[in-house]
């Protein structure tokens, strides 16, 4: 138990920074070379599968790596924690460099693009727990 209670920080943590550097990279490359050429709306499109293919295999991976069980709350734990610091990252430090509000920010998001965003955003926090229920249980523990 112990253990669980330990591991649920740095998992959520882990998570948040594989798919937080991913996003990074890709946000890179699309305002740097698709959003001149499509737009960005078209851009931010493109760019979420992407953000969805990775953000599952960063979840299965953490949950399997670092075994965490199917407890109560430690996936949605893991998802929690990588959600607030993902939020925190976005609106407190991206806005910040890109020197906009939150207001102006959310105001910018196209309809269709917003939507994609914020449905992005909760597959990002409940993964830990969508995949877990897909994984095969932890080495050593009973289905309950």
């Amino acid at each position: 138990m112990r253990q669980t209670i330990t591991q649920i920080p740095k998992a959520g943590v882990f998570y948040f920074a594989i798919v937080f550097g991913a996003g990074f990279v890709l946000g890179t490359v699309r305002t740097l070379w698709l959003v001149p050429r499509v737009g960005t709306r078209i851009a931010e499109l493109m760019e979420a599968p992407l953000m969805l293919v990775i953000t599952i295999v960063a979840a299965r991976w953490i949950v399997l790596r670092l075994a965490v069980p199917a407890r109560r709350f430690a996936r949605p734990g893991i998802g929690a924690i990588a959600l607030g610091l993902l939020l925190f990252a976005e609106f407190g430090l991206v806005l910040w460099l890109r020197g906009i509000s939150i207001r102006v920010y959310l105001a910018t998001r196209g309809p269709v693009s917003g939507t994609v965003y914020y449905t992005m955003l909760g597959l990002f926090g409940l993964m830990p727990l969508l995949v877990g229920r897909r994984s095969s249980p932890v080495a050593g523990e009973r289905s309950k």
